[in-house]
Formats: C-alpha cells, structure tokens, sequence
C-alpha cells in the first residue's frame, strides 16, 4: 500500500467531493432516521434495564453516525496541515476524534504527523514528532509491551497494525488510542518506512461498556427472574394439590364429588403470582373449595399463600361458614401488611343434601353446567374484601343434582377476558363439558380451548362433577 504521507512523493490528493458529499448526505438520513426511532422508542425516561440497554445502544448508534459523518468530511477536505496550530476539536458528544496519520522513515530516522496526531495525543504542535523509539515514553507501562509487539511485527514480519493502547497525556488524563499501519517496501522487498493512522476510542469504548453493562444488568435480572419463578413454582406444588389432573381426597365414605384441577402458568418472563385452588375433606364429611388470588409476584407471594390457605383450611375445620369465614378472613388480612387478597370463592359442599354453601371476595362467581347447558350462580347479597373489618358477607346455597359439573376459576383463565365476557365464553362450552364422563375430561376440555400459547397471568380451574 503506498504511503499516505511521504516525502518523496506528492500527498494524496482527497477523493471527488461529490461522491463523498452523497456519502455524508445518506449518513445524516440514516442518523435522522434512527434518532426518530430513538424518541418514538417505549420506555422513554424508564429505569428498567431492558430500557436503559436500549437507550444505550440507541446513543452508540448516533453517536458513530455522527462521527462517521465528521470522518467523511475530513476524508472530503483532506489531512491538515502539520504546522496547524490548533486543529478542530471534536463536535461534543463524539465518540472519535479526528483520524491523525503519521510516517516513520527507517532510513532517514525522520517522522512526519498529520495535525490531528498532535491533538490525539495531547503534543504541542510546535514540538517535533516523536520517533518509534521515542513512541513508547507516551504509552502507559502496561501497555508497552503491546505496542512494541505490534511495531516489531510490522516491521520485521511485514505484518499489518491493528490494536489498541492506552496513552498518558499532560495532566494525567488517560486516553485509548486505536492504531491501524502497514509497512512501505522499497524496491528490493525490505522495509523502508512504516505508515500509520491513530484515533482516539475512549468515549467508544466507553459507551460500548455502558451497552455492555447494561445488557448484563437485564441478563442478570432474567436469570434472577427465572430463578424465582422455579422456585416458586416448585413451593406452590409443595403446598397445593396436584396441579393437575384428578384429585384424591381420603374419602371415609362413599365418594360424592369427581375433583380435578389445573394451573395455566404465565409466559416465562412473568413472575409466578398467587393464584391458587384448593380441594379438602372436612370432619363432618362436607368438602371445602376454594380458588383465588393474592397480589403482587413472586416467592414471597408463594409464601403468603401458604399462611393463607393455612387460615382458610383452619377455620373451615372449626366449622366456619363461607360467609363466615370470609369476614373473618377480611379482618386477618386488615390486621397485617401482607398478604394481600385480590378475589376469592369458597365453597362447602353438604353432600347428604347435595348443597352448596358459597360465599364470594370479589372472585367470578362459580359456574354450574347441567344438561347440556350452563349459568353463573347468583351472587350472594354482601360486600367485597376491602371493606370495614366489621363487614358481614352473604352467603349462597344451591341445590346440586347428579350429573352436575360445578367449575370455579380464576380471572385469568380466558387470556384477554376477564369477568362476564370469560363468563360467557366459558359457558359456550356447555355442550363440550356436560358430554365429557369425568371432571378430569372437563379440564383438559377447557385446557384445550384456553391454554395455549402465552398468557399474562396465572390462572387455575377447579372442577367438581356430582356423583351421587
């Protein structure tokens, strides 16, 4: 490759300015066009780390643009002068500063720099250039040996320049400097001289860590995300029934309900919340069922459940009515800072009368399915979880009949509906789910139609057919 600055031969002349005039006009397109998508970007201003590695990434792009620009202009005008006193500084904000060049004549032991070197490496342009040997006195110590390396190589090896190394300026400022070379040959094959170009990388680099870091942040926040959601899914099924399938409960008697159930986890990156069912055989021979949620994410919401369902399950034991013990419940969890209830329905089934007792927390009212049709309950007189301590909650009863398939669910269940809507497309099943012969047939039914693809929540289904 010829010498870019040489005595002994005219300096090169700078490339047609029109073509490299269309060069600058597409990147300040390009540069538009990307700050656009920057400000329409979601997330603006968010301290969330996939934001912040977005934003990062979004300013490293504009900011190479804008220094792509500034180098295509140098490369339009050409090199400066080295007896310029003073060269252009950087536009603020710019990741590069200008390319400086330089020469090194192994014969003559001259060198020869471009302005711009003098600036990247904080030299007085009056001073003259510092030979190769000299080179090295402004590289800090640990990186001597890399430069010696790269300079040995290319002379000896005839081995192109590419690395980088870290310069001490006046002052003590720090600087990486990013160096690209090859040798010149004479006409019998041995190196008469050694061309180079330099820049300045530090705010490159700089930026390019930040993207780094960042992008590590929102890694390390998934893998703690996922850690968390394995394990509280791992304590859920240690408290819960089965999550799927059948139910068996110690039945001391004939058996009068067909149970099954199903959780629908949320997508992966959604933290496990505190959905929950739950199936109990009570002393007197009635059953307890339960479904609900509690707020907020994660393993101590997992852990909160657990003390919940513990309460809930004691007091059922003592003999409390759904009603009952939906006050109580309500005056428990006003009395502490966690957990928090989001919605609940309990039920007692009497199976001596075929009855169902239920009472309701602002939770989708149980679904009953008979003959080929279905219908929400209707909702006991009360009020919802929240109110005054003091509250009473009213209380339902249904006579059930043989044959009857009784489904209670959470509100996610029907991804994208919630309340009557899910209501409605839940009962269009009627037909579907009153011909299935076993309530594990029912759930995988409504698994079927509701449980693919992502969901945005947690979710779980309870269902309880009538058998004598």
């Amino acid at each position: 490759m010829p010498s870019h600055l040489s005595a002994d031969r005219p300096a090169a002349q700078p490339p047609g300015r029109g073509s490299v005039d269309a060069l600058i006009s597409q990147t300040r397109r390009l540069k538009g066009d990307v700050d656009a998508v920057r400000r329409d970007a979601a997330g603006e201003g968010s301290d969330h780390p996939r934001e912040r590695w977005q934003r990062a990434l979004y300013d490293l792009a504009l900011h190479q643009l804008s220094d792509l620009d500034e180098h295509l202009a140098q490369l339009r005008d050409g090199p400066l002068p080295t007896a310029a006193p003073e060269p252009p500084a950087p536009s603020q904000g710019s990741l590069l500063s200008r390319v400086g060049s330089a020469e090194w004549n192994l014969l003559t032991d001259e060198a020869s720099w471009s302005g711009e070197l003098y600036q990247i490496l904080g030299r007085d342009p009056a001073a003259p250039p510092l030979t190769l040997d000299e080179l090295p006195s402004l590289v800090v110590d640990e990186d001597r040996p890399k430069l010696t390396a790269m300079v040995t190589n290319c002379l000896v090896d005839a081995r192109p320049i590419d690395g980088e190394f870290r310069i001490a300026r006046r002052g003590g400022d720090v600087r990486t400097v990013h160096m690209m070379g090859e040798p010149v040959l004479d006409t019998d094959g041995s190196t008469a001289s050694m061309w180079a170009v330099l820049r300045d990388v530090s705010e490159l680099r700089r930026s390019q860590r930040v993207v780094s870091e960042t992008r590590d942040s929102l890694h390390h926040r998934q893998e703690a995300a996922r850690s968390e959601h394995r394990l509280a899914a791992e304590l859920q099924e240690a408290v819960l029934p089965p999550w799927r399938g059948s139910l068996r409960l110690p039945h001391r008697g004939p058996r009068t309900l067909d149970l099954a159930s199903w959780h629908l986890p949320a997508s992966a990156h959604t933290m496990i919340g505190g959905d929950w069912y739950d199936a109990l055989e009570l002393t007197d021979g009635e059953t307890l069922l339960s479904v609900g949620d509690l707020t907020g994410q994660g393993v101590g919401v997992t852990s909160n459940m657990t003390m919940l369902l513990g309460a809930v399950r004691g007091m059922a034991m003592a003999g409390a009515q759904p009603g009952p013990l939906m006050a109580w419940l309500n005056q428990l969890l006003d009395a502490t800072v966690q957990p928090a209830l989001g919605s609940a329905v309990c039920c007692r089934y009497r199976p001596a009368t075929r009855t169902l007792v239920w009472a309701q927390a602002g939770h989708p009212a149980p679904l009953l399915f008979r003959d080929g049709t279905g219908r929400a309950l209707n909702a006991p007189d009360g009020v919802l979880l929240g109110a005054t301590s003091g509250a009473v909650y009213g209380q339902a009863e249904d006579t059930l009949q043989v044959g009857d398939l009784l489904l209670l669910h959470t509100d996610g269940l029907v991804p994208g509906h919630t309340g009557s809507a899910a209501a409605n497309l839940l009962l269009g099943l009627s037909p579907r789910l009153t011909g299935n012969r076993t309530a594990e047939d029912c759930v995988r039914t409504v698994v079927e139609e509701f449980g693919a693809g992502e969901r945005e929540d947690n979710a779980c289904v309870l269902v309880a057919r009538v058998m004598s």
